[in-house]
């Protein structure tokens, strides 16, 4: 598997393969050897974590402005060392934190985060696909919320 790693590397050197595309690669190659995931549509039990939280916006805009284009890729490994350091916020600064996030009506404790619940929620999010169609008299607005 390193020759293969190697070659996809000299690849993205030489410019004839994008980041994106060796990233691919490179996420097949530790995927196993049972070859891509399209060949078993059932393969959720081998399917690899998901590395990234995506949101894609595409708007048809007929203003002057053109269409809006937006891809946004979270890597989850930002999402779970920001829970880690959470848990190092001081009591009173957290308590603090708490009463503002209350005092905006969301109901919600920042000390409940807990890397364990953040691993379930990425569980859960692997699963999770948005699609928000918006079809206004001026733009045409598609929202997708995914992980990868």
């Amino acid at each position: 598997m390193n020759e293969h790693r190697r070659q996809i590397l000299q690849m993205l050197s030489e410019g004839k393969i994008s980041a994106d595309e060796a990233e691919r690669l490179i996420s097949a190659l530790e995927a196993g050897p049972s070859g891509s995931p399209s060949q078993n549509g059932s393969d959720s039990a081998t399917k690899a974590r998901p590395k990234y939280l995506r949101v894609q916006v595409d708007s048809e805009d007929d203003g002057h402005d053109g269409p809006t284009k937006v891809n946004v890729r979270v890597p989850m490994q930002l999402l779970r060392a920001g829970v880690k350091l959470a848990g190092l916020i001081p009591p009173q600064a957290l308590n603090r934190a708490n009463v503002a996030i209350h005092e905006k009506g969301i109901p919600f404790d920042l000390s409940q985060i807990k890397p364990e619940n953040l691993e379930e929620l990425i569980d859960q999010l692997s699963d999770l696909s948005v699609d928000v169609d918006q079809n206004d008299h001026a733009a045409k607005v598609k929202v997708k919320v995914f992980c990868e």
